[in-house]
């Protein structure tokens, strides 16, 4: 069914827009998220850190030289009736008060947690639910591997039982189809009971 819903096809009409927003931690994959999955060219604000930013970004963590400075953009089409822009996050802290920016406007979101620095993730969910935004917590897997079970990261995380958790390998374009639509069904339900 996802990859149904993902086929490009060409729409004489104006499709739905879903502002879709992608947080976490630094270093966690909001960057390869997007990439993986963007039929454009993402746009990407990286920057190279540089030893002005020691002692202020987690500088040389997880092998990364560069760090999202504003955000990430792309865009993917969900059938001829549905187009989903999706906007990553930065991860350093001083750049969080561009969050409230990025989120205006946004059906969903979608939390990417690196279950090595759990930790890193509880201020995307927090903001979330004080927004009371639709999520799904997305477990990147990195080099394929799932280290924990969804289950010991939604006792770790306290998130309730209705926030759907996922396992995820972002540089896989079918995970991240599948974490998105999931997504998307949970944001077009929780709209349909505020509308009854």
């Amino acid at each position: 069914m996802a990859s149904a819903l993902f086929d490009h096809a060409r729409v004489s009409a104006a499709p739905v827009a879903m502002k879709i927003v992608v947080a976490g931690g630094f270093a966690v994959g909001k960057t390869t998220l997007i990439g993986s999955i963007s039929e454009i060219e993402p746009l990407r604000t990286e920057a190279e850190m540089t030893v002005e930013s020691l002692g202020v970004d987690r500088s040389g963590q997880m092998g990364k030289t560069g760090t999202t400075v504003a955000m990430d953009f792309g865009r993917i089409t969900l059938g001829p009736d549905m187009v989903l822009y999706l906007f990553g996050t930065p991860g350093q802290d001083r750049f969080w008060f561009l969050w409230d920016e990025l989120v205006r406007g946004a059906v969903g979101g979608v939390v990417l947690v690196d279950t090595r620095r759990v930790a890193e993730c509880f201020a995307a969910v927090d903001y979330f639910e004080a927004l009371g935004i639709p999520f799904v917590v997305a477990v990147n897997m990195f080099d394929g591997v799932a280290t924990h079970h969804p289950r010991a990261v939604r006792e770790a995380l306290a998130v309730p039982a209705n926030i759907p958790i996922v396992l995820c390998d972002v540089r896989r374009k079918t995970h991240v189809q599948e974490t998105l639509v999931l997504l998307v069904e949970s944001a077009l339900r929780n709209a349909q009971r505020a509308a009854v």
